[in-house]
């Protein structure tokens, strides 16, 4: 385990508005807001076509494999993730999702892109002091948080 400490900062309330992609809006955002890095809660709707990472297509083959799922129809949607910068400073989310319709459940990394259904609700809560940032770590070749 690897850890670091930081202090709360500004907490920020955002409506996100019809077809908004979630991640790109965030990340504008907090690059607007001069947010280097926070966690976050979203609920709302995604909408059809939204698309999530739900898993690598082996347990432990390299490279990874992501599959992607596309939600069909609109989709009652909670999550959480973080945002920390990456080696140039940029602000990058991490945020997985469950979306339900009915009795089926898909849950994922939106990094693939998830569309707004009407509207979302995000709530960011900066994190202050702290050096953490999302650096591509090798043999996976993703960019994983260095706290």
């Amino acid at each position: 385990m690897k850890f670091s400490q930081a202090r709360q900062g500004r907490i920020f309330i955002l409506r996100l508005e019809d077809g908004e992609i979630v991640h790109e809006v965030i990340e504008q955002f907090a690059a607007e807001q001069k947010i280097a890095a926070a966690t976050l809660m979203i609920l709302g709707g995604a909408d059809d076509g939204s698309r999530l990472v739900v898993g690598p297509a082996e347990d432990r083959g390299l490279p990874l494999n992501p599959m992607e799922r596309i939600l069909k129809n609109a989709h009652e949607v909670t999550g959480a993730g973080t945002l920390f910068p990456d080696e140039n400073g940029t602000p990058l989310l991490h945020m997985h999702m469950a979306c339900g319709r009915e009795e089926q459940t898909t849950t994922g990394c939106i990094r693939a892109g998830v569309k707004v259904w009407h509207v979302m609700e995000v709530v960011i809560f900066e994190l202050l002091d702290t050096t953490a940032k999302r650096v591509v770590e090798q043999p996976l070749g993703i960019k994983l948080l260095q706290p």
